[in-house]
Formats: C-alpha cells, sequence, structure tokens
C-alpha cells in the first residue's frame, strides 16, 4: 500500500526543487555572461576543479557536464537551506528584500571564505581579489540567488500560512 504524501510537504519540495533550478540557472547565465570572453565550458571546469583540481581543465565533456551538477547541486543546497530557515528569518527582519540582500551577501561569503578556500581550486600565491570583484560578486549573489529564492520561500510560507 503506498504510503499519502502530505501536500504542504511536496509543496514545499517542488519549490526547493525550482528555487534551486531558478538559482542555479541564473547564476550560471550571469557567470557566462560576466565572462563572455571565456569560453562556458571553461567556466564550468572551473567549479569542477573545486572537486578534481586543476587537472578539470584537460579534462573534457564529462567534466564541465559535472561542473554543471555541481554547480546545481550547490545552488540546490542554498536553496534549500534558505528556504526551511526563512519564516525564522522573516520574522527576525520583517522585510523580505532585506532578507534576499542578507541572503545573497550571506551566500556569497560562504562560498568565497569556506568552500572555495577548502576546495582544490588553486589560486596564485599572494592573490587577492579586489574590491569591485566582491562587489560584483556579491550583488550577483543578490540578484540571482538570495532575490529570487525569497521571492518564492515567500510565495509558499504565504499560501501555507
Amino acid at each position: 500500500m503506498l504510503k499519502k504524501v502530505n501536500p504542504k510537504k511536496k509543496s514545499k519540495l517542488v519549490n526547493i526543487l525550482f528555487a534551486g533550478f531558478i538559482t542555479g540557472t541564473l547564476d550560471g547565465l550571469a557567470a557566462m555572461i560576466m565572462n563572455y570572453k571565456v569560453n562556458p565550458g571553461v567556466i564550468f571546469k572551473f567549479i569542477a576543479s573545486g572537486a578534481f583540481g586543476p587537472a578539470a581543465f584537460a579534462g573534457g565533456a564529462e567534466i564541465i557536464v559535472a561542473g554543471v551538477i555541481f554547480h546545481y547541486v550547490i545552488a540546490f543546497l542554498f536553496s534549500a537551506v534558505f528556504f526551511l530557515l526563512y519564516p525564522f528569518f522573516y520574522n527576525g527582519l520583517r522585510n523580505k528584500y532585506f532578507v534576499g540582500i542578507i541572503y545573497g551577501i550571506a551566500a556569497w561569503l560562504i562560498m568565497n571564505l569556506g568552500v572555495v578556500p577548502l576546495s582544490k581550486i588553486t589560486m596564485k600565491p599572494g592573490y587577492h581579489i579586489p574590491v569591485s570583484t566582491i562587489i560584483v560578486g556579491m550583488l550577483t549573489l543578490v540578484i540571482c540567488v538570495g532575490l529570487p529564492v525569497v521571492f518564492i520561500a515567500d510565495r509558499e510560507n504565504k499560501k501555507i500560512a
């Protein structure tokens, strides 16, 4: 006998998957637009290099696919965590736009100060990210991750309430 799925849980899962797909796609498109002079395959090889190291750049289509998968997994994880914590954030801050901005900045900080340094991505010794790159990166994640996931989570929470 099949167990019935609670429609609220199903709806939340569907919205988390939708948010992950939207944020992953927007962020990937933003990366390709901002690096329009670079072959998009190289962008996803860079992402894959987080797991495979510099050898990823010598790989072919399989490494590009791995980079795309890693990119979306990260987007789904950021979306799921935010989606599940949204009521807490919103109740504390009471402004969904402010919450989206804070979450986009937090996503940038987590990725660039936590995930990337712990990965196999190699940077030249002494390399420092220019302030302009930091600002553009944070704004990109606010627009492509923070705000979209806020709007999706807010819509879902209003349906449940």
